[in-house]
């Protein structure tokens, strides 16, 4: 990378690791190319953790909608971050909401939403919202798209 504005991105064409822990990885962010207000999304289908009781594994369809005030996470290491969820054992609460404070945190967006649409554990599936801060006047917010578990209906 030879654009000054990159240079303190140490996951970002190197041979980066998927860190132990949610704790341990890192976060990289990289200053948001604009002052006009605008959504991001971040998808990921095949989200992956294990239950803190059986060691089981549990599966998610993840969807976070964000309006940035000064920074943009960069996706390789938002990916390795969410993967570093793929042996943490904690229910889906704690995942889902995590996630969202942790970007909250990383970024300071101006508004934030976090979908964690988990598949059935029990035969129950769980739904998990996290929202931060107040979506600006006029912003187009998309519904996230994930339709309810249906199962065999």
């Amino acid at each position: 990378m030879t654009d000054q504005t990159y240079q303190n991105l140490g996951q970002l064409g190197s041979d980066a690791r998927i860190a132990a822990n949610p704790a341990e990885a890192v976060l990289e962010r990289v200053a948001n190319p604009t002052t006009e207000p605008y959504l991001i999304r971040l998808t990921c289908p095949e989200f992956t953790s294990i239950c803190p009781v059986t060691g089981q594994p549990d599966f998610a369809h993840l969807v976070v909608d964000y309006c940035p005030k000064d920074w943009i996470v960069e996706s390789k290491s938002f990916k390795l971050f969410l993967g570093s969820y793929r042996n943490h054992g904690d229910f889906h609460e704690a995942c889902t909401t995590g996630i969202g404070q942790r970007l909250v945190r990383e970024l300071d967006p101006t508004w934030l939403r976090i979908g964690g649409y988990w598949y059935p554990r029990g035969g129950i599936p769980i739904d998990v919202f996290y929202q931060h801060g107040k979506a600006p006047e006029g912003l187009w917010i998309p519904d996230q798209g994930v339709p309810p578990y249906r199962g065999r209906g």
